[in-house]
């Protein structure tokens, strides 16, 4: 094996490290936002953002080196486990971001609820949709 398919295979590796990490932060993240822990979440944002940046920086590095190392038997395997943890991690992205999305809408319905705005959804014992929630808030004193 010469030099330049060893420094691809540390190159590689170096990726699939990231990758497992990123994977992890995902799974955390996840977590984080099914607590509503937004110190968490803050704290992950910027541990993604470096583990991105490491990624593209790793990414840029691989592409500077001909194509036929990549078809290397050495080489192929990590390759598709990089391609593996890719899909992963993007589809857990989306199931973070999902959920990111139902915790937002479930404060700002609730916010709405508690301030009265005239697009919050009251109902009565019976099930019925209250249209006039403006009103029963307002004569609230607390």
């Amino acid at each position: 094996m010469d030099n330049k398919t060893e420094l691809c295979i540390q190159q590689l590796n170096s990726q699939i490290s990231s990758l497992e990490a990123l994977t992890q932060l995902l799974d955390e993240e996840l977590t984080a936002l099914s607590s509503r822990n937004g110190d968490g979440l803050k704290d992950i944002a910027r541990q993604k953002i470096t583990f991105l940046n490491t990624i593209q920086k790793t990414d840029k590095d691989l592409s500077t080196f001909p194509a036929d190392i990549f078809k290397d038997p050495d080489v192929v395997p990590l390759t598709k486990k990089i391609n593996t943890l890719l899909h992963k991690c993007k589809n857990q992205n989306e199931v973070n971001a999902k959920a990111a999305h139902l915790a937002n809408m479930t404060v700002r319905e609730l916010k709405e609820i508690l301030i009265g705005t005239p697009t919050s959804t009251t109902y009565t014992e019976e099930g019925s949709v209250v249209e006039n929630v403006g009103e029963l808030v307002k004569n609230l004193k607390a």
